[in-house]
């Protein structure tokens, strides 16, 4: 079924979501296995991250998405990073921001029924074809 080994990390997957220290469940597993106990650089679990409510983000808000909006219709040639250095936010943060941006309007285009970039080029395809 299981080796040893593969027994052994199971186990102390189990100890660390119990609570239990690396150090505590080393002990357990040290002394339940004995020799055949993993050794202490063999341990590759992680000790699972608690919740902590930590600082919100701030970078994501309707406010910020709309001034980069605003910032993207006054000038379209704005690259990722001017956008970032304008607004002071991360380079991959604002590339997120103007991602989401370009979906939201292609689904909008989409359920109105206009004709998208993709579409337009699908439609001269098939019409070459012919």
């Amino acid at each position: 079924m299981f080796g040893v080994q593969m027994e052994q990390r199971v186990n102390l997957k189990f100890l660390v979501k119990l609570g239990k220290t690396f150090t505590e469940a080393y002990a357990m597993l040290k002394e339940v296995y004995g020799n055949e106990c993993l050794s202490r650089t063999q341990r590759d679990v992680k000790r699972p991250k608690p919740d902590a409510p930590g600082r919100p983000s701030t970078s994501k808000t309707d406010e910020n998405i709309e001034n980069i909006f605003k910032l993207i219709l006054e000038d379209r040639r704005l690259s990722i990073r001017g956008l970032a250095e304008i607004t002071g936010f991360d380079k991959e943060r604002v590339r997120q921001i103007v991602f989401a941006l370009i979906f939201q309007h292609a689904q909008s285009l989409r359920k109105n029924g206009a004709e998208t970039p993709h579409s337009r080029a699908k439609g001269i395809k098939n019409e070459h074809l012919r």
